[in-house]
């Protein structure tokens, strides 16, 4: 249920962000999702990839710093209003979300939102009592 997701934090300057998806691309290793942020001073590339410990070793052993975090993805309906359905029952069960980041998704009229929560547990949780669709991590790895 839990997705494994690429932390990888880069120098905020110009072509910093090829070097990491070389290294990904050399060691075979598949990009589902993505998402950047940044700061004045550095960035923090997040990655959801077909395969999370390769794709960390292969980092690692060009002296990129990577963290693996737990996050979850939920199903969606691709449509005005969809990512909001899923916000209000968050924000009514008092859900702090850190950040959250979404991509289409291969079934027609669906995305995947992918969320992350210091109480990844509950979130599940609260999602689950709301019928919200949890997608597994082997959907979101092989799609």
């Amino acid at each position: 249920m839990k997705i494994k997701q690429l932390s990888i934090f880069l120098q905020n300057r110009m072509g910093s962000l090829a070097k990491p998806l070389e290294v990904l691309t050399v060691a075979n290793v598949n990009i589902r999702a993505m998402c950047m942020a940044d700061t004045s001073e550095f960035g923090i590339l997040r990655l959801v990839v077909d395969d999370p410990e390769k794709g960390k070793e292969a980092l690692e052993e060009n002296n990129f710093l990577v963290k693996i975090t737990e996050i979850i993805g939920v199903e969606m309906n691709d449509t005005p209003g969809g990512l909001t359905t899923v916000l209000d029952i968050i924000k009514d069960n008092l859900i702090d979300l850190e950040y959250l980041y979404a991509f289409s998704h291969d079934k027609e009229g669906k995305a995947i939102l992918l969320l992350h929560a210091d109480d990844i547990d509950n979130l599940i949780d609260v999602l689950t009592e709301n019928n919200v669709p949890i997608v597994s991590a082997d959907e979101v790895y092989n799609l």
